[in-house]
C-alpha cells in the first residue's frame, strides 16, 4: 500500500502530528504523549551524539587523538553520551521487529545510567501490550526523518520545536488534564513580551513542563541577547510532569540543573528556599483549596497578611514576591476572581500589596483562553522597585489593560492571542513604564490609575472599573436604519405570505380539510 504524501503546504510539525496521531489507534492522548516526546528527545541527544562523534573520529585540530567513546569528551562538550544500544540506527535498524518496545526501553535505561542529570527522566513505557511494536516502527521511522541530515545546531533547533508544538497538541487533545502541564503558547509569549527578561534569574516555582523557560530563551535568541545571561530555576510537584519539563530544556540545550521536583510542592517544601530572582514568571494553579494552609500559618512569607486555607491565590502572591531581588519583576497568571476578592482577609493582603507600591499592571484576559477551566483569568505584574533608574517612577500610578475582546477561537473551546494582540498588549505596558514611553489612556482598552482612584474603588483592580466604555463613533442615522429595518419586515412577511399560501395548495391537493381562511394554515 503506498505512503500517503505531505501537504506540502503544511508545516513540518503539524504533517508530522497528523502521522503520529494516527498511529495512536487506542491509546489515550495522555499516555501516548510520552511515547511520542521520549522517541523525540531520544532523537535529539543521539543526534548531538553523532555529530560530535564524528567531528571526534576524523581527530582533527582541537579533537586531534581523542577517543570517540570516551564519556568525558562529550561531557566537556555538554552533550549527552550515548552508548551503542541506544544511538537512533541502532533502534531504526530494529523498528520492524516484534521486541521494538524492549528494545527502546533498554536504550532509555542506558542513557540513563550513562547520564546522571537524566536519571528518572526517560519514559520506559514501549513494551507496554496496548502499544502495537509495527505502529511504534512507524512512529520510530517517522521520527527518524526529522532534521535529518542536518547539522547539530539545525536538528536541535527543529527538534527543539516538534518537541514544544506536540506538547500544545496533546494539552489540547487532553483538555482540561492538559492544562495542568501545559500553559498556552500565546500567553507565555505576552508573559515574556511584557517583562523582557534580558538577563538575570528566571524562576517559576510551579513550572509545569518548562515552557515558561523555553520561551524566555526564544525571547533572548531573537532578541540577539546572549544566552548565558540567563539561569534558570524551577519547581514542580507533579513528578511525570518534571520529567516533561527536564526533557524540554534538555533538547533546547537550557541548564535544567536548578529544576526541582518534591511531590509536596512549593509551599511545603520551598526547594529555593533562599534564591532572589530577577524574573518570576509562573501560572500557578486556580482557586486551590487543599493547599496546606492549615500547616503554614506563621510562615514567613505571608508579610502583607496571612492567606486563607481555602484558597492558595494570595499565598501564591506573596511566594513570588518573596523570592524576587530588590529590583525584581514578576509576571503570572491568576484567576480574576482574585482582583476583587475580600474573602478571609484577602482583600486587605491586596490592600497592602497596593499600598506598598508592588502592584504594576494588570490584564484582563478573555475568555476560553486556557485548556483546564473556564475560570475568567487575569495576569498581574508586579515590581520589588517601581522608582528605580531602569523604567520610570510609575509609585503612585498601576495601569490597566482590558484584553477581554482580544484574541481569537482555533475552535470552538480554545482562544488564542494573535502576534500583533501580543504586540499591542506589550507596547501598551512599555510605552507606560519606560522614561522615554508615549503612552496615553485609550477608553476601553487602558488606564493609568492614580493610587488614589484605586482607593476610592476601594482596592479593587478589576480594569473594566477603570478603563471605561471604549468610545463609538456617534454616525448612526435612526431615520436611516428605521426604513432599512422596516423594509426587512415587509420582506419577512412577503415571505411567509408565500409560504403559506404553498402549504394551502399543498394540502388542497391531497383533500384535507383547511381549516383558518386567513392565512390557509390548520388551526389546531
Amino acid at each position: 500500500m503506498a505512503k500517503k504524501k505531505l501537504i506540502k503546504n503544511e508545516p513540518l510539525e503539524k504533517q508530522l502530528w497528523k502521522s503520529a496521531d494516527k498511529l495512536r489507534k487506542n491509546i489515550d492522548a495522555a499516555e501516548y504523549k510520552h511515547v511520542v516526546l521520549g522517541l523525540i528527545f531520544l532523537k535529539y541527544i543521539s543526534d548531538a551524539f553523532e555529530e560530535l562523534f564524528e567531528k571526534l573520529k576524523a581527530g582533527e585540530g582541537e579533537f586531534a587523538g581523542a577517543d570517540p567513546e570516551d564519556k568525558d569528551e562529550y561531557k566537556a562538550e555538554n552533550v549527552f553520551f550515548v552508548p551503542p544500544s541506544a544511538r537512533w540506527h541502532f533502534l531504526q535498524s530494529h523498528a520492524k521487529q516484534p521486541t521494538i518496545g524492549k528494545t527502546v526501553d533498554e536504550s532509555m535505561d542506558a542513557i540513563e545510567r550513562e547520564n546522571p542529570s537524566l536519571k528518572g527522566v526517560l519514559p520506559k513505557v514501549y513494551a507496554r501490550q496496548n502499544l502495537d511494536p509495527t505502529s511504534l516502527g512507524e512512529l520510530i521511522d517517522l521520527i527518524g526523518n526529522i532534521a535529518l541530515g542536518d547539522a547539530k545546531s539545525r536538528s536541535a533547533d527543529v527538534l527543539g520545536h516538534v518537541f514544544e508544538y506536540f506538547l500544545g497538541e496533546f494539552a489540547l487533545a487532553e483538555g482540561k488534564k492538559g492544562g495542568q502541564f501545559y500553559t498556552p503558547r500565546s500567553v507565555v509569549e505576552l508573559l515574556i513580551e511584557m517583562l523582557e527578561p534580558y538577563k538575570g534569574r528566571v524562576f517559576d516555582p510551579c513550572c509545569g513542563s518548562g515552557g515558561m523557560f523555553v520561551q524566555s530563551e526564544k525571547f533572548i535568541k531573537e532578541h540577539r541577547g546572549k544566552i548565558n545571561d540567563i539561569s534558570i530555576y524551577g519547581q514542580e510537584s507533579n513528578q511525570t510532569t518534571w520529567r516533561l519539563a527536564k526533557m524540554n530544556l534538555a533538547i533546547r540545550g537550557i541548564d535544567s540543573s536548578q529544576v526541582q521536583w518534591n511531590n509536596e510542592g512549593s509551599f511545603l517544601n520551598n526547594a529555593h528556599k533562599d534564591l532572589k530572582t530577577d524574573f518570576i514568571i509562573a501560572n500557578p494553579p486556580f482557586n486551590v483549596s487543599d493547599w496546606s494552609g492549615d500547616l503554614l500559618r506563621k510562615d514567613g512569607r505571608w508579610k502583607y497578611g496571612t492567606p486563607p486555607t481555602g484558597n492558595a491565590n494570595y499565598a501564591w502572591i506573596q511566594h513570588f514576591i518573596y523570592h524576587l531581588a530588590p529590583s525584581g519583576q514578576a509576571g503570572f497568571v491568576l484567576a480574576k476572581g482574585s482582583l476583587t476578592s475580600k474573602t478571609s482577609g484577602e482583600g486587605d493582603i491586596r490592600k497592602n500589596l497596593i499600598e506598598e507600591g508592588l502592584v504594576d499592571c494588570i490584564v484582563n484576559m478573555p475568555a476560553k483562553l486556557f485548556l483546564n477551566t473556564q475560570i475568567p483569568a487575569s495576569l498581574w505584574f508586579m515590581s520589588r522597585n517601581r522608582t528605580n533608574g531602569k523604567f520610570r517612577d510609575r509609585s503612585n500610578e498601576i495601569l490597566f489593560i482590558d484584553a477581554r475582546n482580544m484574541g481569537h477561537l482555533i475552535n470552538r473551546r480554545t482562544r488564542e492571542f494573535s502576534k500583533e494582540d501580543i504586540q499591542k498588549i506589550a507596547e501598551t505596558y512599555h510605552n507606560w513604564r519606560n522614561s522615554d514611553g508615549e503612552y496615553e489612556d485609550v477608553k476601553g482598552f487602558c488606564n493609568a490609575a492614580s493610587l488614589e482612584k484605586v482607593r476610592e474603588l476601594d482596592y479593587v483592580l478589576t480594569p473594566g472599573r477603570y478603563v471605561g466604555l471604549a468610545e463609538v463613533e456617534d454616525d448612526f442615522d435612526f431615520n436611516e436604519r428605521f426604513t432599512k429595518l422596516k423594509a426587512e419586515f415587509e420582506e419577512q412577511l412577503k415571505e411567509e405570505a408565500i409560504l403559506n399560501k404553498r402549504i394551502a395548495n399543498n394540502l388542497a391537493k391531497i383533500d384535507l380539510p383547511v381549516r383558518g381562511t386567513k392565512t390557509g394554515l390548520i388551526d389546531e
